[in-house]
């Protein structure tokens, strides 16, 4: 892992996230949460059809997934759970645990 300050690392999409759970109206949904680093920290966003929900910055990238699962949640989503599935370019979903967020 890097020791170089937040501030002196390349800005942009750092990792991608697959987000599982159900829509208010109780259908399945499987989506990508993008994290992206930034000069303060690290965002993410993700898009279900029309809607695009973005968190605020955060310093770690667990906190910027948990706020993007939060406000999804205060909108009526449910029975939520993300993994890591690509740090880079690097693929690592068949590697990585799934966290699930309670309802």
């Amino acid at each position: 892992m890097s020791t170089l300050p937040l501030s002196l690392k390349k800005e942009g999409l750092v990792e991608r996230h697959q987000l599982e759970g159900t829509d208010p109206s109780d259908r399945y949904f499987n989506r990508s949460i993008a994290v992206n680093r930034t000069g303060a920290g690290y965002k993410a966003q993700v898009m279900y059809e029309a809607l695009v929900v973005e968190g605020q910055t955060h310093r770690t990238v667990a906190d910027a997934v948990k706020d993007v699962v939060d406000r999804l949640r205060n909108l009526g989503f449910r029975r939520m759970r993300t993994r890591l599935n690509f740090r880079g370019k690097r693929y690592l979903a068949e590697k990585e645990t799934w966290i699930d967020y309670a309802d």
